[in-house]
C-alpha cells in the first residue's frame, strides 16, 4: 500500500534528486518553457539592419571587382612572360649559330 505522505505516483522515495534519464533534471527543468536558456538579442531596427544589408552587398563587391582583377593582371603576367621567354629563345638559337 502507499502511504498518504506524498510518495504517490510521481514522487521518488527518499526525496533525493531524480535520477539521470528523467527529464525534470537539471536547471532547466525550473523554468517555464523547460527549454534551455537562452538570451536573445533586442530585435534590430529597421535602418539597423539595411546598413548591415548594405555593407554585406558593398563587401561583396569589392570581393567580385578584386578577383577580376587578379585574374586580369594574372593574364597579363602570363603573356608577358610568353613574350619573354620567346623573346629568349631566340637570343639562345641566334648566339648557337
Amino acid at each position: 500500500m502507499r502511504s498518504a505522505g506524498g510518495e504517490g505516483a510521481g514522487a521518488r522515495p527518499g526525496g533525493g534528486a531524480p535520477p539521470p534519464s528523467c527529464p525534470e533534471r537539471g536547471p532547466a527543468a525550473m523554468e517555464p518553457s523547460g527549454g534551455a536558456r537562452r538570451e536573445r538579442p533586442k530585435p534590430r531596427e529597421p535602418a539597423a539592419r539595411l546598413e548591415k544589408a548594405k555593407q554585406k552587398s558593398a563587401q561583396q563587391e569589392l570581393k567580385q571587382r578584386q578577383r577580376a582583377e587578379i585574374y586580369a593582371l594574372n593574364r597579363v603576367m602570363t603573356e608577358l612572360e610568353q613574350q619573354q621567354f620567346d623573346s629568349f629563345c631566340k637570343q639562345m638559337q641566334a648566339s648557337g649559330e
